[in-house]
């Protein structure tokens, strides 16, 4: 007899799988037949957990949205006295870890964010928002000279240089996800730094 505990462990497999195929082959190239292969249910069982394909989109792109934002909110509140750099350093370190564990999520936003309804393509958009003003508040703590367009500027750059990552080859071509993360980690840096004229 399925338990409570089972039904958010299917429905993470499921959106974990969606996220993979969809990102390989394109929202429009994967069945919900092939969904349900991959978690071992047959397509219709899928509809237990989503109404369908479009269901599935909106929550893995919405859900990775709020959770970014969840988790920079939750590493500010954490970071309280322990200075602007080391704040900086954290909200960094969790984008790396998104990008790096969630690759496919990064490419699904890129190629089809516009295949979500009107209401939920504005949802993901004022989470990002939110997102940016966040790292744009710390930035600006950490480099006061720094203009706000400047600071949000700088931000989005970092943010296409972090997200650069599933462009960079499959999962296993990078150094160690140690080394790589180190390596995006003094960049990001850099680029801040560099905007700042520090």
């Amino acid at each position: 007899m399925a338990t409570r505990t089972d039904a958010p462990t299917r429905r993470e497999q499921i959106l974990k799988e969606a996220a993979r195929l969809f990102a390989e082959r394109g929202f429009h190239g994967v069945g919900v037949d092939e969904i349900g292969a991959a978690v071992g249910i047959s397509g219709p069982g899928l509809y237990r957990h989503f109404p369908g394909k479009d269901a599935m989109l909106a929550e893995l792109l919405v859900g990775i949205s709020g959770q970014l934002l969840t988790g920079a909110k939750r590493r500010v509140s954490e970071a309280d006295g322990t200075g602007e750099g080391a704040l900086l350093d954290s909200l960094i370190e969790g984008h790396i870890d998104f990008a790096l564990d969630d690759r496919p999520l990064i490419t699904l936003h890129d190629r089809e964010l516009d295949r979500l309804r009107d209401s939920d393509r504005k949802l993901v958009r004022q989470l990002q928002r939110q997102y940016v003003e966040l790292w744009v508040e710390v930035v600006r703590a950490l480099y006061p000279a720094l203009t706000e367009p400047s600071a949000r500027s700088a931000v989005h750059s970092v943010f296409g240089l972090l997200n650069s990552t599933p462009h960079l080859g499959r999962p296993g071509a990078l150094p160690g996800r140690e080394a790589t993360a180190t390596l995006l980690h003094r960049m990001a840096r850099g680029a801040f730094a560099a905007a700042a004229g520090a």
